[in-house]
């Protein structure tokens, strides 16, 4: 039971950190908008250099926004896997107490009274 605990404790902090690269994947992209509008304020006020300025953040941010997309893609997929694996534990754990039930059943002979009744 322990080791489910920390598996579920592992997918619970993976989680967090997949929506907490999400939340900075948002704010990239807002900080991207923020500096594409002071790219265009440059141009409209001839300043040149600091539209290639703010040009050069804006892609950077650009930049930023996709990896930290892309990490917690790769998070959520990890996730997936270590849920299915925790899924898997429990029901191979259920499934051995229930071979268990089943042999101490048949070793007193409380089934075998059934199975003709069912067979039929």
């Amino acid at each position: 039971m322990g080791n489910t605990d920390k598996l579920m404790n592992q997918i619970f902090d993976l989680k967090f950190t997949s929506k907490s690269l999400q939340r900075q994947a948002r704010k990239c992209e807002k900080e991207e908008k923020s500096e594409k509008l002071k790219v265009k304020k440059a141009i409209e006020k001839g300043n040149m250099d600091g539209a290639r300025i703010y040009a050069e953040n804006a892609i950077r941010k650009r930049s930023e926004q996709m990896n930290y997309l892309r990490l917690s893609s790769r998070l959520d997929a990890v996730v997936a896997r270590l849920d299915t694996q925790a899924k898997m534990a429990t029901i191979t754990k259920s499934m051995t107490n229930i071979v268990k039930s089943l042999e101490s059943s048949l070793a007193t002979g409380i089934l075998r009274s059934y199975f003709p009744a069912i067979s039929n």
